[in-house]
């Protein structure tokens, strides 16, 4: 067992009791999903701890690949894995027989250049495997031992060392590896079910879906598209955040729905200060009439309290009043600004989410928008229009269009035209 595989340590779904297998199992088919467009993995879980083992011969990459820099198969499916939402720490690592001198070999040679490279070191070995000899303790000072003879510059430091060697003695292997990187976190997309998040242009939103997802959600994504006021880089935009969410999502299924004519009836027949408002409660109406239709169990947003007039008690209350049958969650609701721009940054949305190109929500805003707005003031502003039939006609012309991950997008086209949901986006996992 000389070739380098990775190890993935599982996160809160080993505390799940009886649904523990079926996290695991939709776990396993996400991660085996990401890597199948980089080559023939293997992916194998025992004791909360996954090993991915690339079965192409070429994992490693050839010798022209590796004086390039280039990344080889080993680098891309351990940067897709650090993105998999259900793993708490990654790391690279060989496995040897379960022999104590094979182990000390190992140490030396694969972490030889790590070695050199620190003044400091310890050993950290687990026994999951409790026929082995030696216990923990013992192992690790024959390993430390024969390291310090190997490296003779190297010194030992318990607290603070500038390298941990760890060694982990399991059921098929024992496996020797440095300090891990911390992975995703959180549950398995599509663990939770599915959510629809309503997609602007902007920086919070797509935090808003990452949050959820890392939730265990799938998630679909809705934009409103105000044509021609809203062009086409806009709308490319953000297909390229949803695109950005599929990162960690895994599949999207992106919504545009034609909102020109929703926001001219609203223009010509509402009081200005109503318009922001009674948009947001449309866009609501509406992305709860494509989750339904997709089987999706709640609506995301980005709001976060008081951030604007939209986003105060009143305003939420009065948006919530018209999703009849989905919860509404605001994953940044507690959220300042720089938190979600950290989150953003930390995604990679942040640079394209600031990209000047316009956005529906801007358009035909009041000076003066209603901050505190009264039910029954919506109400009566809402009386003026045919509010189903405005629905019925965005819900009719929304295209639809499926972000496969790694893969070309494919274009189902209209609503309209679709016969069946289920047929036009197929459910596979993530």
């Amino acid at each position: 067992m000389s070739q380098e595989l990775i190890l993935l340590k599982c996160g809160e779904i080993a505390l799940k009791g009886l649904n523990r297998r079926s996290f695991e199992s939709i776990l396993l088919a996400n991660l085996r999903h990401r890597l199948r467009r980089i080559g023939k993995f293997s992916c194998q879980i025992l004791q909360s701890t996954v090993t991915v083992d690339c079965l192409d011969p070429d994992a490693d990459g050839d010798e022209q690949t590796r004086l390039l820099g280039l990344p080889t198969k080993m680098d891309r499916a351990y940067d897709e894995c650090l993105r998999v939402f259900g793993f708490v720490s990654a790391v690279r690592a060989k496995g040897c027989e379960k022999e104590p001198e094979a182990i000390c070999r190992l140490a030396a040679d694969y972490l030889a250049p790590q070695l050199r490279a620190a003044k400091t070191f310890k050993v950290e070995s687990k026994r999951a495997d409790k026929s082995f000899p030696l216990t923990s303790p013992e192992l690790s000072s024959l390993v430390g031992g024969y390291l310090h003879k190997r490296f003779p510059h190297l010194s030992v430091n318990v607290k603070h060392p500038d390298l941990t060697v760890r060694v982990e003695v399991r059921d098929r292997a024992a496996f020797v590896h440095g300090d891990a990187d911390p992975a995703a976190g959180g549950l398995p997309v599509s663990s939770s079910g599915r959510g629809t998040l309503m997609l602007s242009g902007g920086i919070d939103s797509p935090v808003a879906g990452y949050l959820m997802a890392r939730r265990g959600l799938r998630i679909d994504a809705v934009h409103f598209h105000s044509f021609p006021y809203t062009g086409e880089r806009a709308r490319q935009k953000v297909e390229d955040l949803a695109r950005i969410v599929g990162r960690y999502a895994g599949d999207v299924d992106f919504y545009v729905v034609p909102f020109t004519h929703v926001q001219e009836t609203l223009r010509d027949c509402c009081s200005p200060e109503y318009f922001t408002i009674l948009t947001r409660r449309f866009m609501v109406r509406i992305t709860e009439a494509l989750a339904l239709r997709a089987g999706s169990g709640c609506l995301i947003t980005g709001e976060s309290l008081g951030q604007v007039a939209s986003q105060t008690l009143d305003g939420l209350r009065a948006t919530d009043g018209v999703a009849e049958r989905l919860p509404i969650l605001r994953p940044l609701i507690g959220l300042d600004k720089e938190d979600i721009v950290a989150y953003s940054r930390k995604i990679g949305a942040f640079e394209t989410s600031i990209e000047p190109y316009e956005d529906c929500c801007a358009l035909f805003a009041p000076k003066h928008p209603k901050t505190k707005p009264k039910e029954e003031e919506l109400l009566e502003e809402e009386a003026k229009l045919d509010v189903a039939a405005l629905v019925e006609d965005a819900v009719a012309g929304t295209v639809l269009t499926l972000l496969r991950y790694g893969k070309e997008k494919t274009v189902v086209g209209a609503l309209s035209d679709v016969s069946s949901p289920d047929s036009a986006s197929p459910r596979e996992s993530v």
